[in-house]
């Protein structure tokens, strides 16, 4: 994809520019609560793709393309995960006990702790509703870091990533606004695609 979508020749100059920036986005990255916090693991997992369009920003690729080309290298990287695991992954998400677990920590997300973490509201359906529950997040902490370190261009691509990381799991996410795109919360709403 590089070489045909973004027309990069030297694609060993491409990595080490990526790996460079990776350092760097890895030393901006907030600390929202280490291991304690579930967010924690989607920062460095994601902050990676920020380091990639960043680079490929500065080699001049359209926006587009960057978020092609980070979409397809997520879905492939999720996708080397065998697909049992995965799935199984998609039912502990969807379960009553992680649910019990997500309602805990929007709780505690409101105290705000951490002021570049993420904060949000577990959401029940209500009568009419077609998903298992949702999540309302008021504050992101992906806006915030690029916000301070002038990546608001690239941040819709790391949202979008979101619609890979939970199908490859078996988990249907609707989403109709976001923080980034200039709303008032991003409304996650997740169900089994079989209960459609």
């Amino acid at each position: 994809m590089l070489r045909e979508r973004a027309h990069l020749a030297d694609l060993d100059k491409v990595r080490q520019d990526v790996m460079d920036e990776f350092e760097i986005v890895l030393g901006q990255m907030p600390y929202v609560g280490g291991a304690a916090s579930r967010m924690s693991d989607f920062f460095m997992r994601l902050l990676g793709f920020m380091a990639i369009g960043r680079v490929l920003r500065r080699h001049g690729v359209a926006l587009p393309i960057i978020g092609d080309i980070e979409r397809e290298s997520y879905k492939a990287q999720l996708l080397t995960v065998p697909e049992a695991e995965r799935l199984a992954s998609g039912r502990q998400f969807m379960s009553r006990e992680n649910q019990s677990l997500l309602r805990e920590q929007a709780a505690k997300s409101l105290a705000n702790e951490y002021p570049e973490d993420f904060v949000y509201d577990f959401v029940e359906p209500g009568p009419g509703d077609s998903f298992e529950f949702g999540i309302d997040y008021k504050a992101c902490g992906f806006c915030k870091f690029a916000a301070r370190h002038g990546d608001k261009e690239i941040l819709p691509h790391i949202c979008g990533l979101d619609f890979e990381a939970y199908a490859t799991r078996g988990i249907r996410l609707e989403r109709t606004q976001t923080l980034a795109g200039g709303a008032s919360h991003c409304n996650f709403r997740f169900s089994r695609p079989e209960t459609k």
